[in-house]
């Protein structure tokens, strides 16, 4: 790509922040409150709902980039169910935040909207593992574990934005680094993609961080979530790159492991997983009394640091690749080290 696309590509960039921007203070002045209970981290009344404007953003993105570039579409089918879903998802998540629906009305959205992406052929049945080479594990077994990828990646980005500016904040970080992966892979559809969900997380991000003035709401959170894990799924085919299928879980390694490691300690705790808590290492670690902002930017750290281990992970001979999904893991367990010696001293008790 030449150095004038490039800005061209920042340029619309930065038209669709200030669209997200203008939605997002529209939300604002709407004043859909979420009130504070003794599971929030907020104190006062905020409004809520502020990821409408990444939603607008990014499909206005999209639809420019549907009727001008045809170069970074996906095939029909593909494009067409991927975008369908990401919209059924956002009028739920909104809907959601409007009326608070049950958590299985909206896991029922999910499975409907992952299920479309799938029934549209997107999901991942050959994987390219190092030695062994490519294993096709066939259609079945390919399109449920595309499915339940999508599922806990949509809802792991739900549970973590419990603070202000980690979810955006980490969803813009790992937005870039997925841009800059999909650009050198000549992935466009996925550059583009990105490119464009960064643009409206950034139009709200400045309303979120370091003050809320408003929240993103599940509107935002499960839409975000939600064309991550769709644009992981198109990763996987980045065919020069040995198991491709990681790139996207080493970039949200944060998110993927805080959700994962919360679900098996309160499974093993004998706590029913539906139930509404406060438990998760990012709401510990804040009511421990580290700073809000602090965890936040932490979380943006271990995006940060997915990234730089995707690039070396893309240029590493194949027997070292293995060991940097691996390597991931270290920093998250000296955070939960970290948080339970914290919690430990200021007597927090059973998380």
């Amino acid at each position: 790509m030449t150095f004038a696309a490039l800005l061209r590509h920042l340029a619309f960039a930065a038209g669709i922040a200030l669209v997200s921007a203008v939605v997002v203070r529209a939300m604002i002045n709407a004043r859909v409150m979420d009130m504070p209970n003794d599971r929030s981290s907020h104190a006062v009344p905020t409004p809520r709902g502020g990821g409408l404007g990444i939603v607008v953003g990014f499909l206005l993105g999209i639809a420019v980039l549907y009727g001008f570039a045809s170069f970074a579409r996906l095939a029909d089918p593909y494009f067409r169910a991927v975008i369908l879903a990401s919209i059924a998802i956002a009028v739920v998540g909104f809907i959601d935040d409007l009326r608070d629906w049950p958590f299985i009305v909206k896991l029922a959205a999910q499975v409907a909207a992952a299920l479309a992406a799938v029934g549209s052929g997107l999901f991942v049945e050959v994987f390219r593992v190092p030695v062994i080479g490519a294993v096709d594990i066939g259609w079945p077994a390919g399109a449920a574990i595309t499915v339940a990828w999508i599922l806990f990646a949509t809802n792991a980005m739900n549970f973590i934005d419990g603070l202000n500016g980690l979810a955006a904040g980490t969803a813009l970080v790992a937005c870039a680094f997925l841009a800059l992966i999909a650009e050198t892979q000549g992935g466009w559809f996925v550059y583009f993609a990105a490119l464009l969900l960064a643009a409206g997380i950034a139009g709200f991000l400045p309303f979120n961080f370091p003050r809320a003035r408003i929240f993103m709401g599940d509107v935002g959170s499960q839409f975000c979530g939600f064309v991550l894990a769709v644009l992981g799924v198109a990763a996987c085919r980045f065919d020069s790159v040995e198991m491709s299928f990681l790139l996207v879980p080493m970039l949200l390694s944060g998110v993927l492991y805080d959700v994962a490691f919360t679900l098996v300690r309160r499974a093993l705790a004998g706590e029913r997983l539906t139930q509404a808590h406060r438990g998760h290492l990012y709401q510990v670690a804040q009511r421990a009394g580290m700073d809000a902002r602090t965890v936040a930017l932490v979380h943006w750290g271990f995006a940060a640091l997915g990234g730089v281990a995707c690039l070396g992970f893309i240029a590493a001979p194949t027997p070292l690749k293995p060991l940097l999904p691996i390597a991931l893991l270290v920093p998250q367990l000296v955070w939960t080290l970290h948080v339970a010696a914290r919690a430990r001293q200021t007597r927090l008790g059973r998380w």
